[in-house]
């Protein structure tokens, strides 16, 4: 028969064991706090990694020639504009042009009825011949009443009559002349030509009406656009620039669309105006484009670029570099160890996206174009170059 195991022993085994898993515990925590310690030491000691140096591109300041241009708003008009009209009364038999052709000066655009001009002519023509032969028989009448009048066989009278009927033929065949010369021209105007060179537009009458000297609409406005002029404005400030440009030759003009900027075709300016406008303070200019691609139209508005001098071996920068701050413009340079720092600067003109600086950087040096929304002064950069800043 066996043994049972007493109730007091089986308590002890207990409490052994647990005080042993107690002991285990413990020392697993202070291990793993140990362990934390000597990682953040460990850490600590450990110099921190680098920031990632910041991928720019970049540009050499350049020195170079820089054309100064005077911008203005214009409207760009016909260089000539004419409203076709007929100079006679009649019938408008035949329209020979056809709406928006190119029409050379002369060319035949219209035919009015010539009958009644024409039968006016030959009654003139007949008057004339009529008199011409009175003209004939008054004088051979004066040659035989002066003959006579050596024999006295005619008064002085009569030869004097005589004279005078010649004379008042004679003017009579001027007047006829004239009367024929004035037919004529009546009838040439049933021809109707343009009388400049340019590009037809509507047809305001349509044959078989009844037309006038008078109509105030005229039969076709036809405006020369090769070339074309642009009427512009500029500040009254810049009037000594530009009387000066003119006064020391031909100043170039260019006009510009207002849409995307491109240039639309490159003229001269041909005056400006004898006035300044009180009300606004502009002085106007007339500048005249070959437009020999259409690209300019009468009613257009373009930009129009003066250009009144050159500024020679000045520093310029693509625009895109330059920077403005609360204390003014500055540019990102790149220095040393292709760290950049922030550069002041005073920046001249700016056109065709080229910045002059007048002050504050040389020419050779390297500035940031791209990208310097993520630069500070001593931020490293990553160079990727670019075209030499002109």
């Amino acid at each position: 028969m066996s043994k049972m195991s007493s109730p007091k022993i089986s308590s002890r085994k207990r409490t052994s064991a647990l005080r042993l898993a107690s002991f285990a515990i413990l020392f697993a925590t202070l291990g793993g706090a140990g362990y934390q310690v000597w990682r953040v030491e460990r850490s600590e000691a450990l110099p921190a990694p680098a920031p990632p140096a910041v991928p720019v591109q970049t540009v050499l300041a350049a020195r170079s020639d820089v054309p100064v241009y005077l911008t203005g708003i214009g409207t760009v008009e016909p260089y000539n504009t004419v409203t076709v009209r007929s100079r006679v009364d009649g019938e408008l038999q035949q329209v020979l042009f056809k709406e928006g052709q190119d029409i050379k000066k002369g060319a035949l655009l219209a035919v009015i009825d010539p009958r009644v001009f024409q039968a006016t002519l030959d009654q003139s023509k007949a008057k004339l011949a009529q008199d011409q032969a009175a003209l004939e028989n008054d004088k051979l009448n004066l040659s035989r009443d002066t003959r006579l009048g050596k024999d006295a066989f005619a008064s002085q009278q009569m030869i004097d009559n005589e004279s005078s009927t010649v004379d008042q033929t004679n003017a009579q065949i001027a007047q006829d002349k004239a009367m024929i010369d004035s037919a004529a021209t009546q009838l040439s105007y049933t021809q109707i030509t343009s009388p400049i060179e340019g590009r037809a537009g509507l047809r305001l009458v349509d044959q078989g009406n009844i037309i006038h000297a008078t109509d105030p609409g005229g039969l076709v406005v036809i405006n020369q656009i090769h070339p074309i002029s642009v009427i512009s404005t500029l500040p009254q400030r810049d009037v000594p620039a530009i009387r000066v440009a003119l006064a020391t030759g031909t100043v170039e003009a260019q006009a510009v669309s207002r849409d995307d900027g491109t240039v639309l075709d490159v003229g001269t300016v041909e005056l400006i105006d004898n006035q300044i406008d009180p009300q606004s303070g502009t002085l106007k200019l007339k500048s005249v484009f070959p437009n020999k691609t259409d690209k300019l139209w009468p009613g257009q508005f373009v930009d129009v670029e003066v250009r009144v001098k050159t500024l020679s071996g000045v520093v310029t920068v693509p625009s895109d570099a330059i920077q403005r701050g609360p204390d003014g413009d500055y540019v990102f340079v790149v220095g040393p160890n292709d760290k950049v720092s922030a550069a002041p600067v005073k920046v001249g003109q700016v056109s065709d996206e080229v910045a002059v600086v007048d002050s504050g950087l040389d020419a050779g040096t390297r500035v940031v174009t791209r990208g310097q929304y993520r630069l500070a002064p001593g931020t490293k950069v990553a160079e990727q170059p670019g075209a030499a800043g002109s």
